[in-house]
């Protein structure tokens, strides 16, 4: 990973915006849904509880492999609160992150220990929890919830 990540963006027209993020990649774009935009992108607050949810996806993915483990496939939903602050601002209150994994977490080897720590590999989340509370679940297969344990 680039230790100092970078997008570029290019207003295509309105609130539509082409978003670079690699030299030799086509770009993603973003935009606002109506009235003020044409909903021909993802919102920014799509892509923030996306960076959020990729981030989270690929820790956990990352702390399973360190011990061999494949939990694949992996689906992640990720929602967030929108309402407003004192001053009467829109604002995200809190994300929420559902991740399953595709195999029984019995099949799994040091689950526990990957459940206790994952959290702590993702650079994007435990930022953004700073200011913004991230719930986070993770199911197994069997739809058997696995974190946070009841």
């Amino acid at each position: 990973m680039s230790e100092s990540p970078s997008v570029k963006l290019v207003q295509q027209s309105d609130y539509r915006f082409a978003i670079y993020y690699a030299d030799n990649k086509d770009p993603i774009f973003g935009d606002e849904p109506p009235p003020l935009g044409g909903s021909d992108g993802a919102t920014p607050s799509q892509f923030l509880i996306a960076g959020v949810a990729n981030c989270l996806s690929d820790s956990l993915l990352f702390a399973l492999r360190k011990f061999k483990q494949n939990p694949e496939p992996i689906v992640t939903n990720a929602s967030c609160e929108i309402g407003r602050n004192e001053q009467n601002r829109l604002r995200i209150l809190a994300i929420d992150v559902d991740i399953q994994i595709g195999v029984p977490g019995e099949t799994l080897q040091n689950l526990d220990r990957v459940l206790a720590q994952f959290q702590d590999f993702c650079t994007v989340s435990s930022s953004v929890s700073l200011a913004i509370p991230v719930n986070v679940t993770v199911m197994d297969s069997l739809n058997k919830q696995l974190f946070p344990l009841n």
